[in-house]
């Protein structure tokens, strides 16, 4: 008798209970999930910045040397004057690699400093540094890489030559970076 007792006052606790437990989830069945992989950039230069040789006109006077970006007619200017004598004048040319059909930005230096190699105290700096892209029409700094994941660049500036400019061969170097956007 005290188990029929006891079995009816849980019976009817559980009959008087308010509180229900039941168990409720939500569930999204197309969570989007992925990756991006991206090819290490690499950069190889293939000529170098060279305004070929250049004649002093009275060594007194300033002058400049433009060397556009996508061709090697050189521009002078003042105090100076073009000469045909060996070296000759090369665009900066660079290849790049890397994730195909990304796009990616360059920089270049405001300026370069070139040093007189043999006394390495008379300096020259070249200035105005822009980039052509393989087939573009104009100057820029954004290009985009082929579906094979490669471009390629050249470079021009503006060489400044200063007032008693002493002769000499100048050399010098500056970086140039190429990075994802």
């Amino acid at each position: 008798m005290k188990k029929i007792i006891l079995f009816v006052a849980v019976v009817m606790m559980a009959g008087f209970s308010t509180t229900a437990m039941a168990q409720t989830f939500a569930t999204v069945s197309a969570t989007p999930a992925g990756a991006k992989l991206i090819v290490p950039m690499t950069l190889s230069q293939t000529s170098p910045l060279h305004f070929g040789t250049i004649n002093l006109l009275d060594g007194k006077t300033a002058g400049t040397v433009l060397l556009p970006s996508n061709s090697l007619v050189r521009v002078p200017s003042a105090g100076v004057a073009l000469s045909i004598v060996a070296p000759y004048a090369t665009n900066a040319a660079y290849n790049v690699t890397g994730t195909m059909n990304a796009t990616y930005a360059l920089t270049l230096p405001a300026t370069v400093v070139v040093t007189e190699t043999v006394g390495a105290t008379a300096v020259m700096t070249i200035s105005a540094l822009t980039a052509r892209f393989n087939g573009a029409a104009a100057d820029a700094v954004v290009s985009t890489l082929s579906a094979t994941g490669t471009d390629n660049f050249t470079v021009g500036g503006t060489l400044t030559v200063t007032a008693a400019q002493i002769g000499g061969i100048y050399a010098g170097t500056f970086p140039v970076t190429v990075d994802y956007n």
